[in-house]
């Protein structure tokens, strides 16, 4: 976060200073630009690699940084009102429109300015990122024999086989697909498993990225509760008497955003329930990596216990390691496999080779179980630290739920309180956190905030960022 910082404040140095060199003139050297701003060669690059993205210079190797040329003109705007007409023309006959809303989604990816705290972010800190482990792993990868060829459509042998045996149970390197990330996995999914106006039933809350899968394909979600010990049974059955129903998507490991994990006896009751309905399952096994060091055993995948088909199980490399390394797994058995091969091989041909090889190379290197252990214990702590900050500075948020794995808390806010102000209100005090209407398909039964502690730089910027939302709920409550 300091080095980001850095790079985002000589380039904005840089770019005031660019007036008093003319078009073409050449800038100061990377040594003299070092010793000038105290700052390291690295920051230098990157911050010229900034304005030259911004077309304000131009780099040219062995000569050094020159100010860019004046633009020419900018072309008279064309008018693009027309498609206003044409988007909405299009889903006409839609039964539900696939208007795409990414903002409960872009919440979590958006960097937030310098110097706020990031209780929204849904990555680990680069701290937390084994950057060492994965720059050696592309580094050998890319020496791999074809590692720059075309691979199997449905992804590299070794690779799946190793997704299989994680999954576990009767499941086999040929029931999996390697996929570029878990968001593209559930796309996939959904795509393959439900027609367009269809309902999906959907954990309530749940995911806000995989509401807007559903809705961007035109599917209709349809919320079953969920308490500390997942999805209820009951109401799951009853959902599924809606005509059309024969999706659920879950996530019984560590929910997002509540944390429960599925009960021991719920699990069987899941699998009957989408089996008499003659649905799938599509289980988003999301963060199995991030458990805490407290946690004990974890319940196996429901796809591990499921020899009917009705799982269709999602799970990822990148929460355990970094939002770039998007590699993950589609697990089926039976028919729909060759859908959702057929779907993948439409939507993105393949993983890219040098990826995957990477993947496999981290995977099988001690460094792996290493990082495992490290975040093991590190996000522990941080949960431990955010908790306690909790409780002590703001003991009106209630937190009925302390999870022991995945990277954020879930919080329930006194009755009237207005999501949207107090959001507002954290980010002017210097601390972004995520609000819980997003999380939501139909209205929620009350106010909720959700605070990562993964994305911030440690345990004693979780208490300074718990410090700035104590401001804010002055201001607001």
């Amino acid at each position: 976060m300091q080095e980001r910082s850095s790079v985002t404040e000589l380039a904005e140095r840089l770019r005031q200073e660019l007036d008093r060199y003319s078009p073409g003139g050449k800038l100061p050297s990377s040594r003299v630009l070092v010793d000038r701003f105290r700052v390291s060669p690295v920051t230098v690059s990157r911050a010229l690699a900034q304005l030259a993205a911004e077309g304000l210079v131009v780099t040219r190797p062995g000569a050094g940084a020159f100010r860019a040329q004046s633009r020419t003109a900018a072309a008279a705007a064309g008018d693009t009102s027309w498609q206003e007409v044409a988007l909405s023309a299009d889903g006409a006959a839609d039964l539900v429109p696939r208007s795409v809303d990414a903002s409960g989604v872009l919440v979590s990816l958006a960097a937030p300015p310098p110097g706020v705290v990031e209780f929204n972010g849904g990555y680990l800190h680069p701290a937390l990122q084994p950057e060492r482990a994965m720059s050696a792993a592309l580094a050998r990868a890319g020496r791999r024999p074809g590692a720059w060829g075309r691979p199997p459509t449905e992804g590299l042998p070794e690779l799946r086989e190793w997704f299989a045996r994680n999954i576990g149970g009767a499941v086999t390197a040929a029931e999996v697909l390697i996929t570029a990330g878990g968001q593209s996995a559930l796309t996939t999914a959904l795509r393959a498993l439900a027609p367009p106006g269809a309902p999906v039933l959907v954990e309530s809350p749940t995911y806000p990225g995989m509401l807007a899968i559903a809705r961007s394909a035109g599917l209709r979600p349809v919320p079953v509760p969920v308490d500390a010990d997942g999805v209820r049974p009951a109401l799951l059955a009853d959902a599924f008497r809606a005509p059309g129903a024969r999706v659920f998507v879950c996530q019984p490991l560590f929910q997002n955003p509540t944390g429960a994990v599925l009960a021991p006896e719920r699990r069987g009751e899941v699998l009957r329930i989408a089996r008499e309905a003659g649905a799938f399952v599509v289980e988003d096994d999301f963060v199995r990596r991030l458990v805490h060091e407290d946690a004990g055993p974890l319940p196996r995948p429901l796809a591990a216990d499921d020899p009917d088909g009705v799982v269709v199980h999602v799970s990822s490399l990148t929460k355990a390691t970094s939002p770039s390394f998007r590699v993950s797994a589609l697990a089926a058995r039976g028919p729909v496999l060759e859908r959702l091969r057929a779907i993948q091989v439409v939507d993105t041909f393949f993983v890219p080779r040098p990826l995957q090889e990477a993947a496999l190379e981290l995977v099988g290197s001690p460094a792996w179980p290493r990082h495992l252990r490290t975040i093991s214990a590190e996000l522990r702590t941080r949960r431990d630290t955010m908790t306690t900050a909790l409780r002590l500075g703001l003991p009106e948020l209630a937190l009925p739920h302390i999870p022991s794995g995945g990277y954020h808390l879930w919080l329930r806010l006194p009755d009237g309180t207005d999501e949207a102000a107090l959001t507002a209100a954290a980010l002017r005090a210097g601390v972004a956190i995520t609000p819980g209407r997003p999380y939501f398909s139909a209205e929620p039964p009350a106010g909720h905030l959700r605070l990562s502690f993964a994305a911030v730089a440690g345990p004693q910027e979780i208490q300074e960022g718990v410090r700035r939302l104590r401001a804010a709920c002055e201001e607001v409550l």
